[in-house]
């Protein structure tokens, strides 16, 4: 375990931190990627089916959330035992990581059985839409093994500093799966045609070669954890560990969902080219943050080995330097926000209505940027000490508990700018949330400055 993990102590903290985050900053660049193609061959089949997919995105994120918080939880009780020398609890943290992975894997198919037509059914009365909903649902939700599964694999390797493993396999699933796209939604090379469950089964078999491809790498030598059936024993202390750190991180993937669905009703009473102009911002948004959110998933593993081993300099180090980092890719998007929006709408083929309130939009809500580095690096860090709930009571401020009552009550005020206001004004007081949070957590042991 010395040999394969020590580095994480050893390596000056810059380069470690660089090495560890461009891989994940790359894997999220194509996941985006893979998801804009993805729409576009499902738009071919027309704007029902491309309807009938979005209708089953709250319960595909649903997969995702469960997966990627669990992950996160797997991850850090993993690099905090290995940190501490503990090799027998982060073998069982791994090994319980996957149990656990399992009965998640049998939740999702029987919600797959019973919830998708009760579910769908709420928003749609077209029954082709429904149909098709339906299939692509009951495929992605009763299959989800591979998503599942895949992540935990995943974030197991993250743990232990093989983020170039991770990178290389994502990508590998996401070219199975835009290569897969068109020849099963289109019936290419003798394939049958097959529509929107073409879509999810190329979704779903790209998830399974993932998943699969970990276990060959797996096996092809010893790594700094072990899966094994002699680990599998109930462990209350490491199920709440990674449960306390897993279900908060789940929670605040599905938060945006929640937020838009909140700020399109109340930017639909204004005018429903404000609601096109939210849904243009989350898109540009994701482009922005996903540099930053691979800085954490960089940190995490680097935080809580070094926490394990009482390497305390050593993490607030890390802090600093990913404060540093976050601050200049947010820096970069505040300055592109305000010196070329109209660029940046016109890139969406806005019209005049659709460029005036976009560039307003964008110029105010830039303003909270930079300081929302200290709301995404010090989440991130709660996760990598396993303090899920300091991570999101932070996380529910920048998304939800401040932006949605600011929203309601400001737009009443200034109209759609005072739902704009809304989100700088909760990355300010999220930031110094964080801020108290940190510098009172174990006496300040781990405040960067």
């Amino acid at each position: 375990m010395e040999k394969d993990n020590s580095f994480m102590k050893r390596k000056p903290v810059f380069s470690l931190l660089i090495s560890m985050s461009v891989p994940m900053m790359l894997s999220m660049l194509i996941q985006s990627l893979y998801n804009i193609v993805d729409s576009i061959y499902v738009s071919r089949l027309g704007t029902d089916a491309l309807t009938a997919v979005s209708l089953a995105y709250p319960l595909q994120n649903a997969i995702v959330s469960v997966a990627v918080g669990i992950g996160v939880g797997i991850s850090t009780a993993i690099s905090i035992h290995l940190g501490a020398g503990d090799q027998e609890k982060a073998d069982r943290s791994a090994t319980l990581g996957i149990a656990l992975t399992v009965f998640h894997c049998v939740l999702f198919v029987l919600a797959g059985i019973f919830i998708t037509r009760p579910f769908l059914s709420l928003f749609t009365d077209d029954p082709a839409i429904l149909e098709d909903a339906c299939d692509y649902t009951y495929i992605v939700l009763c299959l989800s093994f591979g998503a599942l599964l895949q992540i935990a694999f995943e974030k197991i390797f993250q743990s232990i500093g093989q983020m170039k493993i991770t990178m290389y396999l994502l990508i590998v699933g996401c070219v199975i799966n835009i290569v897969l796209d068109p020849i099963l939604i289109f019936g290419l090379l003798g394939f049958p045609v097959l529509g929107v469950s073409g879509a999810a089964i190329a979704t779903v078999i790209g998830q399974i070669c993932a998943f699969l491809l970990y276990i060959a790498v797996y096996m092809r030598k010893s790594y700094a954890v072990h899966i094994r059936l002699k680990h599998l024993k109930f462990d209350r202390s490491i199920i709440r560990q990674i449960y306390g750190v897993g279900i908060p991180s789940s929670i605040m993937m599905l938060l945006p969902s929640v937020l838009i669905s909140i700020l399109n009703s109340i930017l639909t009473a204004l005018s429903d080219v404000y609601v096109a102009v939210l849904g243009v911002y989350f898109k540009l948004q994701t482009f922005i943050y996903m540099p930053a959110n691979g800085i954490v998933q960089g940190m995490r593993p680097i935080i809580g080995y070094n926490y394990g081993a009482g390497e305390n300099e050593r993490v607030r180090s890390t802090i600093r330097y990913s404060l540093g980092c976050a601050a200049m890719l947010m820096l970069a998007g505040t300055l592109l926000s305000l010196l070329i929006p109209e660029q940046i709408f016109t890139l969406f083929d806005a019209d005049a209505e659709l460029m005036s309130a976009g560039v307003t939009a964008l110029r105010i809500i830039c303003i909270g940027f930079l300081v929302s580095s200290i709301g995404v690096i010090y989440s991130g860090t709660f996760e990598a000490l396993g303090n899920g709930r300091n991570s999101l009571i932070i996380s529910l401020l920048r998304q939800f508990a401040v932006t949605v009552p600011l929203a309601f009550l400001l737009s009443r005020v200034w109209g759609a700018a005072g739902v704009w206001a809304a989100f700088p004004a909760g990355e300010v007081i999220a930031a110094a949330a964080a801020y108290v949070l940190l510098k009172t957590y174990k006496k300040g042991a781990f405040s960067p400055f």
